[in-house]
């Protein structure tokens, strides 16, 4: 009788066993939810915890290291935050050569260049204005670069993927402009087509084989056909080809073609003559003398909104400028990618952030090397919470109302009620912020999918757990 019921406690606690072992640290009304997914379980983590609490509700695989995609940028963005703080403004200097003298430089005018992230186009006006102001009303030498600031690659594009010339993949640099961004609007005109380069971009060449026809607008005459070759010295062509209806509206082509720097020689030499400051020299790129003498600063957007920016958008590329820039801040220059992952490192290792495997390639998510545990994206986004709240909650993606869960959640019981950051590459798709449950508590929420099925379903198996955090906690 004894053994019939010690052998009947023994099957129990086998039971048991195995039903822990299948759902570990999730909830029963949460794993059955995740269970009906054709996703490995061992090929996602989900992580959620109250805000404050050591304790988390739900923690499955939340140590293992995977693809972060572009989650990964948090570690980017809350890294500058803490070391750099809100208020920080990239410092692009203008100096000159020579002396000035009547209105006339004569002498170069050096740009040192900052890694600003948002210098454009829009901002030449105010920036020529300053030179005029100095009385400079002619300028007999060059426009020089200095870009030593930043030592990466010397190409537009990162070739992650097949679509090498799109604005996600363009590369960072210390005279960053325009987001490295090239766009040509192309409207029709009667039996011709007008081709305007936006931002009087004159850095790239363009081949315009496009025949016009009449007809309506669509099908394979309602776009042009759009090709780009770029020679070893990365300068581009556009290639414009195929038919197009002369009832077409304007088509805008935006493409990463074009270094920089290039860029923003002819967008300042146009301003220059906008302005009525007459230049004619050329583009020189060469680290600044030390005799040249200080003219005066262009100062970027503040940290908080490029850092939301970057959230919000997943912007890359500004991603990018923010982690080299923390490597020059923290290494001996110039700043390179490593300085700059190793900066972020160093900076959340002081608050004993980061758990497990990690590697921050490049600070964008946009690598296949990088890999970070949900742990760690649990512990900075507690963190964050605690030490900046709201301020920084805000500069995530809300839900339903802007960046990449806009339309996400925007018939959804979450709407306006969770602030995250995505990250999707193939075989990939993650999240990670925070969701305010019915109590009206906030709960960090961090859900990394990297399986075969990411694309399908992963979108899905992550939406289950933020609603169900909304809807249960």
């Amino acid at each position: 009788m004894i053994q019939k019921r010690l052998l009947g406690l023994w099957l129990w606690l086998i039971v048991i066993t195995l039903q822990v072992g299948a759902k570990g640290d999730i909830p029963t009304t949460l794993y059955n939810k995740l269970h009906a997914y054709p996703i490995s379980s061992a090929n996602y983590s989900v992580h959620v915890q109250q805000v404050g609490s050591a304790t988390p509700i739900v923690s499955w695989n939340s140590s293992v290291s995977r693809s972060p995609a572009s989650v990964i940028k948090l570690l980017t963005t809350y890294s500058a935050l803490l070391s750099l703080g809100y208020d920080y403004r990239w410092e692009t200097q203008f100096y000159h050569t020579g002396y000035i003298r009547k209105g006339v430089l004569r002498g170069d005018i050096i740009v040192k260049a900052s890694g600003d992230p948002t210098l454009a186009t829009e901002n030449l006006p105010g920036i020529v204005s300053q030179l005029k102001a100095l009385g400079v009303q002619k300028v007999l030498g060059n426009i020089v670069i200095d870009r030593t600031l930043f030592r990466v690659p010397n190409k537009n594009n990162s070739r992650f993927d097949q679509n090498i010339y799109s604005p996600y993949n363009a590369m960072p640099d210390a005279i960053m402009f325009n987001e490295r961004k090239s766009t040509l609007c192309i409207t029709p005109s009667g039996r011709s087509v007008h081709l305007d380069r936006i931002d009087n971009d004159a850095s790239y060449k363009i081949v315009n084989n496009l025949q016009m026809v009449s007809g309506s607008c669509h099908g394979n005459q309602s776009w042009p056909r759009v090709s780009i070759k770029t020679d070893t010295s990365q300068r581009s062509t556009i290639f414009l080809s195929g038919k197009l209806s002369t009832q077409c509206g304007p088509r805008t082509v935006c493409k990463v073609i074009s270094m920089p720097h290039r860029s923003f020689y002819y967008a300042l030499k146009e301003e220059l003559k906008n302005q009525g400051i007459y230049f004619n020299g050329t583009l020189k790129l060469n680290p600044m003398p030390k005799s040249a003498h200080y003219l005066f600063s262009h100062y970027s957007d503040t940290l908080e909104n490029i850092i939301s920016t970057i959230a919000k958008e997943s912007n890359n590329v500004m991603a990018r400028q923010v982690l080299l820039t923390l490597g020059s801040k923290f290494a001996e220059l110039p700043s390179t990618t490593f300085k700059g992952a190793k900066a972020v490192e160093e900076i959340l290792g002081r608050y004993n952030i980061l758990k497990g495997e990690t590697f921050i390639a490049n600070g964008s998510g946009l690598s296949r090397r990088s890999r970070l545990t949900a742990q760690s994206l649990a512990n900075l986004l507690d963190h964050a919470a605690l030490h900046y709240g709201d301020r920084w909650m805000n500069t995530l993606s809300i839900a339903g109302v802007d960046g990449t869960i806009k339309r996400r959640f925007a018939h959804s019981s979450v709407c306006c009620r969770a602030w995250m950051k995505t990250g999707t590459i193939q075989n990939v798709a993650n999240i990670a912020g925070y969701v305010e449950g019915a109590s009206g508590e906030k709960y960090v929420v961090v859900v990394l999918v990297n399986d075969k099925y990411a694309a399908r379903y992963g979108q899905k198996l992550a939406d289950s757990v933020i609603e169900w955090v909304a809807n249960s906690l």
